[in-house]
């Protein structure tokens, strides 16, 4: 079979500082043992030495009352830890210099302790109910605080957004103001470019009137054919001349036919278109005499005419309105 040291590879690694540890807990032990010794030493006292005192009064005073012992309140017994035998002192030299020896451990008293520890939970409790109570109140207090910044950033909004909309609105009135200011220029302009080209056109009227007025002026002053006496503007009298009327009743007279029995002295009115040349074109009863048979009578012989006479100086008159169409008996 194969012996350990062939598998020396597979075996658990050694624990390191053992020899360290070992010399330690002697080095402990010892320090246990020379305590224990010097604690002994220590309780031991010497009966060799005795005091004597004399205590004297230089004034006298009274007696003070005698007390009354009262039993102490039971306590629970505490079971207390067996003690550990000591083992005989080793045969180790005095030390030079003893060390103070350390306070001695008071008796342990479990209700103190409970009192303590219950004194000290509530002392606790009421601790963090205070740091709980200061939290919450710095919370609410945050609160408050971050509630009152986002409602004063709120109204700083609400007021900036309040001036922007009235200056907006501002604007808006100035555009509309200007807007109804340059149309009521352009009315105003277009109805004065009106009037001006009314009254041009007006004077532009009468100018062209006038100088109308003027031409025909100058002409009939150029080719008058009047006399100095004259006050007229055309080139030659329109009206039939005096003895121009005798001449269309001469010319007329002969051929009117009319047999009946006359009663008054009725007159017909009779419009007469003639040529240039006196052919008469058309006739035109104009205004009634009252008379039937007489206004046919009239028309009749201004038909069977034919021809009109011109007037004296050759002229001819396109219109003649004939008024004295008498029948005289």
């Amino acid at each position: 079979m194969p012996s350990t040291a062939d598998r020396i590879e597979f075996a658990p690694p050694t624990a390191k500082g053992s020899i360290r540890a070992f010399s330690l807990a002697l080095l402990v032990h010892a320090l246990l043992i020379a305590a224990l010794a010097w604690g002994v030493n220590w309780k031991r006292s010497d009966t060799s030495v005795s005091y004597e005192a004399e205590l004297w009064s230089a004034l006298p005073r009274q007696v003070a009352p005698r007390l009354t012992e009262t039993l102490p309140e039971p306590t629970p017994e505490v079971s207390k830890p067996a003690p550990v035998p000591a083992p005989p002192p080793p045969a180790l030299e005095k030390p030079a210099v003893k060390a103070p020896p350390p306070p001695p451990l008071p008796a342990p008293n479990v209700d103190i302790a409970l009192e303590q520890e219950k004194k000290r939970k509530q002392l606790a409790l009421q601790k963090e109910a205070e740091v709980k109570k200061e939290a919450a109140k710095a919370l609410e207090k945050d609160k408050a605080i971050a509630l009152a910044k986002k409602q004063k950033e709120r109204r700083a909004e609400e007021e900036q957004a309040r001036r922007l909309a009235q200056a907006e609105a501002a604007k808006q009135e100035a555009r509309e103001a200007a807007k109804e200011a340059q149309k009521l220029q352009a009315q105003k302009a277009a109805q004065q470019l009106a009037r001006q080209q009314a009254q041009s056109k007006q004077a532009e009227a009468a100018s062209q009137k006038q100088r109308e007025e003027n031409l025909a002026r100058l002409k009939g002053m150029a080719g008058a054919s009047g006399t100095t006496n004259d006050t007229g503007t055309a080139l030659k009298s329109s009206g039939p001349s005096a003895s121009y009327g005798g001449a269309l009743r001469a010319a007329i007279r002969p051929n009117v036919v009319f047999t009946e029995e006359i009663v008054g002295n009725p007159m017909a009115t009779v419009e007469v278109r003639v040529a240039p040349d006196g052919t008469i074109i058309s006739q035109r009863l104009v205004k009634s005499s009252g008379n039937k048979n007489w206004d046919d009578a009239a028309v009749n012989a201004i038909i069977r005419t034919r021809v009109m006479p011109k007037d004296v100086d050759g002229r001819m008159p396109d219109t003649i309105l004939l008024i004295d169409m008498r029948a005289r008996g």
